[in-house]
């Protein structure tokens, strides 16, 4: 049994990002970028209003004094306008600055008359005028190889022109659920069965990695079946076998991985929830053997699975956020493995939830945060820590 330390470092060590690929703009969300993109214009690319209202020079404008509209100006083309002393052109909110206006005072600071404007405020130089680029300046790095495309971002890269990007590899994952006593959700239990979570679990976790799941299936405790089922997964770029990767007389699946000719590189891990589990490769195609407790397998996808699947599509961030934050209870670890304390970070006080045992879905469900805890360490309320939010 190894470290969780070493254990995701021999993982890593093993795992190379795809290559990278061509995407269009709209498709690249939640992808990872394979460059570093640089402005390419200015943002914003001209002076513009802020407001609708009225462009102005500010040094010809007094509180209660009147100046002549001499023309409009919308948002669009640029009319080449011009405003001098005395001056105003009516203006709406996005619409470049005429030449001589330094400020733009809005329309409900202002009576019309006619084609004259009386001001009701006083106006300062540069009120309510965007100045071209102080957003954004040419060349700016505005994305980095590595980082996740949001939405926003993609708006970002829209506003500069970017019609395609160059992303990371689209990471492709099976999974299969093992054991006699599953049956899918939906059909009828017998004594003793239970419906599969794992499959469900796992499934949603992928997903949210952003990795494409080409199959999920459940295998009886069956070598022959198991074997059938994993030479299908294992052409994927990862397979994942829930169950099964223990020591028990129905724990088959190290050994049909071995007939297959997989490289076991690890087998059982020390933390808790999660001490049984299997990571090799058949091929090209790296597999990973998680506990069937799904609080464990749960836990075992994010420090291990998780930073493989996001290395093999160009991330170069893999760890979980962490939040420093005040312990609300007394909390120690009497085991003899580091234990991951499920919990909810909530009023900036992270709170242990639910039962704290491998089965326990339902506290799973309302926790949003993991605390680690070290072999022998004891913690005390509204101590700071430092806990893990995976959502």
């Amino acid at each position: 049994m190894i470290s969780e330390e070493e254990a995701r470092t021999r993982i890593l060590k093993n795992i190379t990002p795809l290559p990278e690929r061509k995407v269009p703009l709209a498709s690249a969300l939640d992808c990872f970028a394979a460059h570093d993109y640089f402005a390419r214009l200015p943002l914003p690319a001209f002076d513009n209003s802020a407001m609708d209202g009225y462009a102005v020079v500010a040094s010809s404008c007094k509180k209660g004094g009147r100046l002549r509209v001499i023309g409009e100006q919308p948002a669009g083309l640029d009319r080449q306008l011009r405003v001098g002393h005395g001056e105003a052109v009516r203006i709406f909110t996005g619409a470049p600055v005429p030449q001589g206006a330094d400020a733009v005072v809005m329309q409900e600071d202002v009576t019309r008359h006619g084609s004259d404007i009386s001001l009701n405020v006083e106006v300062e130089p540069g009120e309510f005028v965007r100045r071209r680029g102080c957003d954004v300046a040419e060349g700016q790095m505005i994305l980095h190889r590595g980082e996740r495309i949001h939405a926003a971002t993609i708006a970002l890269l829209a506003s500069q022109g970017f019609s395609d990007l160059m992303v990371g590899g689209n990471a492709t994952a099976a999974v299969i659920s093992t054991g006699d006593e599953l049956v899918k959700p939906g059909e009828e239990l017998q004594a003793g069965q239970i419906y599969d979570s794992n499959s469900v679990l796992l499934n949603a976790l992928l997903q949210h990695c952003g990795a494409r799941v080409t199959t999920v299936e459940h295998c009886r405790d069956d070598r022959e079946s198991l074997g059938a089922a994993i030479k299908r997964g294992i052409t994927s770029h990862v397979l994942m076998i829930s169950g099964g990767v223990s020591v028990g007389e129905h724990d088959l699946v190290k050994e049909a991985l071995r007939e297959l000719g997989a490289n076991i590189e690890i087998w059982r891990v020390a933390v808790k929830p999660g001490k049984p589990f299997v990571f090799g490769n058949v091929g090209e195609c790296f597999v990973f053997g998680l506990p069937g407790n799904p609080v464990s397998a749960f836990v075992t996808f994010l420090q291990f699975v998780r930073p493989a699947i996001l290395r093999m599509m160009g991330a170069t961030s893999l760890d979980l956020r962490q939040v420093p934050t005040k312990l609300a209870v007394d909390l120690t670890n009497d085991g003899d493995r580091p234990h991951y304390i499920r919990g909810r970070l909530e009023d900036e006080k992270f709170r242990p939830i639910g039962r704290q045992e491998s089965h326990a879905l339902f506290g799973l469900s309302q926790a949003n945060a993991l605390l680690r805890i070290a072999v022998g360490q004891s913690l005390k309320a509204d101590e700071l820590v430092d806990v893990q939010i995976w959502d």
